[in-house]
């Protein structure tokens, strides 16, 4: 695993960290009763609000808003991946096209050294 890919990867996991307890923060500041009559805090519909529909909507937005955190945090890993992998296939792909010029005989044995050197770095 190179240095940049490790890197890349720690950001990742550290941004989903911190937006995961964020999440759980406001969760925990939104609890009734924290407002100490103010800011029309219990007051807003007049103690009606819209009772357990409003709960399970609330519930229901949470989820959602956590899956796309998901989601997107699990993308992001997957084209860390990929363009990782892409790397790793296309100094493959060189050095077989190496081999076979050297079976063939196109090149001798210094110059397929050196080539599988410089496309290994």
């Amino acid at each position: 695993m190179t240095y940049k890919r490790r890197a890349l990867k720690g950001v990742l996991w550290s941004v989903s960290i911190w937006g995961l307890s964020n999440i759980y923060i406001e969760i925990a500041l939104a609890q009734p009763g924290r407002y100490d009559n103010r800011h029309m805090g219990r007051w807003m519909m007049d103690h009606w609000g819209m009772g357990g529909f409003g709960m399970i909507f609330m519930v229901l937005l949470w989820a959602l808003i956590i899956a796309a955190f998901v989601l997107l945090i699990r993308w992001l890993f997957r084209l860390v991946d990929r363009k990782a992998g892409s790397n790793a296939g296309e100094s493959s792909k060189a050095t077989g096209i190496l081999n076979e010029r050297y079976a063939r005989g196109e090149i001798n044995r210094d110059e397929f050294e050196t080539m599988k050197k410089d496309i290994l770095k």
